[in-house]
């Protein structure tokens, strides 16, 4: 029997249930999925409105619930410090916590604009001029942190950072957002990372119907 149980959405289309199941992957906590019922509303607000604040992906472990991304992930680093969920190093850890804070509280354009959606894959998509500033806001951090610590990873291992943006790799393939050669790099070492593997088989395997996406962007 599982140690926890992680509650999830559709793996094709929510970013936030992917970050919090690479935590608990990249944690090596053994733990069972429970998906939501994609009809119920909070989710499908989580789902097309793009919400962080609902209460999907939940962790429930050694009667402790946890919800939110950024939580699960600082409660799983908290837990697990052995799985490297932040860096050691003073300044790095520093660095990993602010990008993460950025992305979970930021680049709503970017989610409004690009939905994540594994299966679709657009040869050219124009992307509208206000999610452009967060489009290249995400590839400075990129471009910094590979610079300071080397890749493959953001931090040089998969850290808590690689969670958070490893949707924004999906979103980035799906509409065809053009990338610097080292970005793309990034971006190929997180689709051939096992954890990722693992969700985009599964996400190809979703039902078309689980959900249908009525939102104009």
């Amino acid at each position: 029997m599982a140690d926890a149980t992680l509650t999830i959405s559709s793996k094709n289309y929510s970013s936030w249930s992917l970050r919090g199941w690479l935590l608990c992957k990249m944690a090596g906590l053994d733990f069972a999925e429970q998906p939501v019922d994609v009809d119920d509303p909070e989710q499908r607000q989580e789902l097309l409105l793009l919400s962080p604040s609902v209460r999907v992906p939940r962790l429930s472990h050694d009667g402790v619930e946890v919800w939110d991304t950024l939580a699960i992930g600082n409660y799983l680093s908290e837990m697990f410090p052995e799985a490297g969920l932040l860096p050691t190093d003073k300044v790095a850890r520093a660095h990993c916590r602010a990008i993460s804070g950025e992305m979970h509280s930021g680049f709503y354009n970017l989610r409004s604009a690009l939905p994540m959606n594994i299966k679709a894959q657009h040869q050219s998509f124009k992307i509208f001029s206000g999610a452009r500033p967060d489009v290249q806001r995400i590839k400075e951090i990129w471009s910094e942190c590979l610079s300071t610590y080397g890749g493959p990873f953001l931090f040089g291992s998969p850290t808590m950072a690689d969670a958070m943006y490893a949707p924004v790799c999906t979103r980035f393939r799906t509409y065809a957002v053009e990338l610097e050669p080292e970005l793309q790099a990034y971006c190929d070492t997180i689709f051939a990372w096992a954890p990722m593997q693992e969700w985009t088989a599964a996400a190809l395997e979703e039902p078309d119907e689980v959900i249908e996406l009525e939102v104009e962007f």
